[in-house]
């Protein structure tokens, strides 16, 4: 079924990177062939850009990268900055302090950079995937002094990200935090301007002159959601939540089964 795709936006963690943290080769061989069409390709995620870098290089992607949600529209060839929107500090302070008397693991991320009060199992795992060092900050909140592009919260289960997740957009309306998941223990809190759909529309009708039809965005999680819904394509993994599956038009395989591959075959080959 082929369509007049111009654009294809994916996602990683989920998408074209699973357990093993690598892009299969069917997967790279589709993005390969599509990009022989003339169709232009890039990544948008949730991880910092200097952990989404090198998936970027592995797909050969041709467009900017949006790291963060968005947040930070970057061209790793160049280092040319497109856009970058980070958190006002005082809404930063105030997000951090709520979160420094909880449970929760608490990362700040200032000039790409990853701060964190303490070394702890489930940051040092995170770091490790990230391949990203570890820069601790006695008191997260006070010695604030940059704005941050992202804050995150972690947690062993689900469950309580989803209450924290309740309880801070209540707090934080829409106007003042951008607050997503992009997996089921991470929560996370990006400048209110920011998610994936508005990332991939700067791409596609800024950078390219395309309309949302010319879109397709492949995702499997929460953060995925805004970028599902402006695609003119948007595609949902197989392994993505049936929520976020909601937002789909189309259902690709899971990723073991190299779903981005089917999906590039299905609206462009």
């Amino acid at each position: 079924m082929g369509r007049d795709i111009g654009l294809i936006v994916l996602d990683i963690d989920g998408t074209i990177a699973g357990t093993n943290n690598t892009v299969a080769q069917p997967v790279r061989q589709a993005v390969a062939a599509a990009k022989a069409r003339g169709i232009r390709i890039a990544i948008a995620t949730g991880r910092m850009y200097r952990s989404a870098c090198r998936f970027h290089y592995d797909i050969a992607a041709d467009m900017p990268l949006s790291a963060y949600q968005g947040a930070l529209v970057k061209e790793p060839e160049s280092d040319r900055v497109h856009r970058h929107w980070s958190l006002p500090l005082d809404i930063a302070s105030e997000l951090i302090q709520q979160l420094e008397p909880t449970n929760f693991v608490v990362h700040v991320y200032i000039d790409d950079n990853l701060y964190l009060k303490e070394l702890n199992p489930l940051s040092q795992a995170y770091a490790e995937r990230s391949q990203v060092p570890i820069n601790l900050l006695s008191d997260l909140g006070s010695e604030l002094t940059l704005e941050p592009t992202k804050i995150l919260a972690m947690a062993d289960d689900p469950a309580p990200i989803e209450r924290l997740l309740a309880q801070a957009r209540e707090q934080f309306p829409p106007e003042r935090l951008y607050l997503t998941k992009s997996v089921p223990t991470f929560f996370e809190a990006t400048h209110p301007e920011v998610n994936k759909g508005r990332a991939v529309r700067y791409l596609a009708e800024e950078l390219l002159g395309l309309t949302p039809e010319n879109v397709l965005c492949v995702g499997d999680s929460h953060n995925d959601i805004e970028m599902l819904e402006y695609a003119g394509v948007g595609v949902a993994m197989g392994n993505a939540a049936s929520d976020v599956q909601a937002h789909a038009n189309w259902i690709a395989p899971t990723i073991e089964q190299h779903g981005v591959a089917a999906a590039i075959e299905e609206f462009t080959l």
